[in-house]
């Protein structure tokens, strides 16, 4: 009997530190998986913008914890004339637990309010930078968006960009 109760006491502790470490990679996973979606939305707007050879726009609600895009087309497919008639797609919300710590679009950074950012039919983009934030973690994330190529780089972290010094053109 003794035996058999120092056993159930093993398992307890080993189901107890499984359950720890688990909790522990899950929020990572909740952060990697917004960060491969915005990822995914960014890349693809930008090839439907060369494709179309047209402007799209991405939206992203800083209060609302969330983003979308805005096509150049009007609703019965033709390109649109005014602003008003654009098509947007729905609104993608982030994980609970993730948000927007800051948006950087050409060195101006902005926390709250709807800012957007363009991609144009060449493929260029706004410069920018996303900031994602998990709590209560604290892991954050840093997608950039290079303005004259509009290609994506991911970065572990917070990622400033430093401006660049006469030397790196010599």
């Amino acid at each position: 009997m003794v035996e058999i109760l120092a056993v159930l006491m093993v398992f307890g502790l080993i189901a107890t530190l499984v359950a720890i470490n688990w909790r522990a990679i899950l929020p990572k996973a909740e952060l990697h998986k917004a960060v491969r979606l915005i990822g995914s939305a960014l890349q693809s707007t930008r090839s439907e913008a060369i494709a179309r050879k047209g402007l799209y726009l991405v939206q992203y609600d800083l209060d609302r914890q969330r983003y979308r895009v805005n096509t150049p087309l009007a609703a019965n497919g033709e390109y649109a004339r005014r602003d008003e008639d654009r098509v947007s797609m729905s609104w993608v919300d982030l994980p609970d637990t993730v948000r927007f710590a800051r948006i950087e679009i050409d060195g101006v950074e902005y926390k709250e309010g709807i800012v957007f950012v363009r991609f144009d039919a060449v493929g260029s983009a706004s410069g920018h930078l996303i900031t994602l934030v998990q709590s209560p973690y604290e892991n954050y994330y840093t997608i950039e968006v290079q303005g004259l190529t509009g290609l994506i780089d991911y970065h572990e972290g917070l990622f400033v960009r430093e401006p660049p010094k006469e030397a790196d053109f010599r």
